[in-house]
């Protein structure tokens, strides 16, 4: 009996073996998104307050977000609570929980209660209760009932009492938000009082005044540093430096960009050694299906790693559009390996850079989407020159320190 070699249906299956290798798991995506959501610097926000009290507003100022998004991101989390995870569900840098319907009858009350003292204690982030008053609101009980049990079973939970709403007792004649920290009489009055009523609770105040562009009050953030000031003060070092970053004076996307992107650089090294593991193979082109299912897998896990869900044919998409070239780049890494011996060396360091590369611009691209911008293709390409510039080097120079190659 003899067998028929057929070469290329043996290439093709071989091809098909090596990308179900790479498939996206969704159990080990799950593994992978536990591992890295357990390492992040994440806080928990609880947010106690009247309706209207301003604790959308506060939501908005420290996330960046637009009211349309704050509004939809906030999701039922029990009958009296909801939540709204930032930037995403799965990795969580910031996570708020509002208050729904405290102070409308003392069942009610109750009842938000033991559902906030059932979340303090299964928590496992850094954690800050956040009291949010108006500054023309005196009737206060029900919200001094539930921050004084909650201080007392929790007495390490910092707590912060945030007085909003200034502009509603400024004079007649103050048209807009005096220097900070306002010095108006019956402002600094009424701030007092309810320092006061909240003394035995917390000693930390931070008076702001959250409005909306077409209120005519600027800043529209008024007391936004001071609050993340205090924020600071009351977390541990690593989630303080989260919030110093997301309030940094540069464009809330580029921050949060940064915050992610170095949460992304954890998936991209494995990838990328894969890749230049396959690039030794000799044999040209026959790898190369190999090599797209490995850097279209990373993208996918990279997206999944910023709440976005992707198919194959849109992570290759997204390929194309931040590669520049993506395709023709791929054919020229494969033609390098004709060249004896010198070739499989030169093929395995760009293989490891270029999908170093297109994982550095990954991140930068779905940075952009959730910090709400539009990606900028010229941009994300020349992060992509730079990081395949500094692998490459970086690549050679390890083969050089090893004997490799001289």
């Amino acid at each position: 009996m003899k067998l028929k070699f057929e070469p290329r249906k043996w290439l093709e299956q071989g091809t098909q073996a090596w990308q179900s290798w790479f498939q996206v798991d969704p159990e080990k995506l799950k593994e992978i998104l536990a591992q890295i959501r357990s390492q992040l610097p994440t806080t928990e926000v609880v947010l106690m307050g009247k309706p209207q009290a301003g604790k959308s507003s506060i939501t908005r100022a420290l996330t960046g977000a637009d009211l349309s998004i704050v509004g939809s991101g906030f999701r039922p989390h029990t009958r009296h609570t909801q939540q709204y995870a930032f930037p995403t569900d799965d990795l969580p840098l910031l996570i708020f929980t509002d208050t729904v319907g405290l102070g409308e009858t003392s069942q009610d009350t109750d009842a938000i209660y033991q559902e906030l003292e059932a979340q303090l204690a299964q928590g496992k982030n850094a954690q800050v209760l956040v009291l949010t008053v108006k500054i023309s609101d005196f009737a206060t009980d029900s919200l001094h009932r539930i921050a004084q049990q909650l201080r007392q079973k929790f007495p390490h939970i910092p707590c912060l009492l945030v007085i909003t709403c200034l502009h509603e007792v400024y004079p007649a004649s103050q048209a807009n938000h005096p220097p900070y920290p306002p010095n108006i009489p019956l402002l600094q009055e009424a701030a007092q009082a309810l320092q006061a009523q909240f003394a035995d609770i917390t000693a930390n105040t931070v008076l702001v005044d959250f409005t909306l562009a077409e209120d005519g009050f600027e800043p529209v953030f008024y007391g936004l540093g001071e609050l993340g000031t205090a924020l600071e003060q009351l977390l541990p070092e690593a989630e303080a430096g989260i919030i110093h970053q997301l309030l940094d004076e540069k464009e809330i996307s580029t921050q949060l960009g940064t915050v992610y992107r170095n949460v992304g650089r954890r998936s991209i090294l494995p990838f990328a050694i894969m890749a230049a593991t396959l690039a030794i193979v000799p044999l040209p082109f026959a790898t190369m299906p190999v090599l797209i299912a490995i850097q279209t897998t990373m993208v996918i896990l990279i997206g999944r790693l910023y709440g976005q869900t992707l198919s194959p044919a849109q992570a290759g998409g997204i390929l194309t559009t931040i590669g520049g070239g993506f395709l023709a780049r791929l054919v020229g890494q494969q033609l390098i390996k004709f060249i004896p011996v010198l070739g499989n060396v030169m093929s395995a360091s760009w293989s490891f850079a270029y999908t170093w590369a297109l994982g550095e611009g990954a991140c930068v691209y779905f940075g952009d989407l959730i910090g709400g911008k539009k990606p900028n293709p010229d941009r994300i390409r020349q992060v992509i020159q730079d990081s395949f510039q500094e692998n490459s080097r970086k690549f050679q120079q390890q083969l050089m320190a090893q004997g490799k190659i001289s």
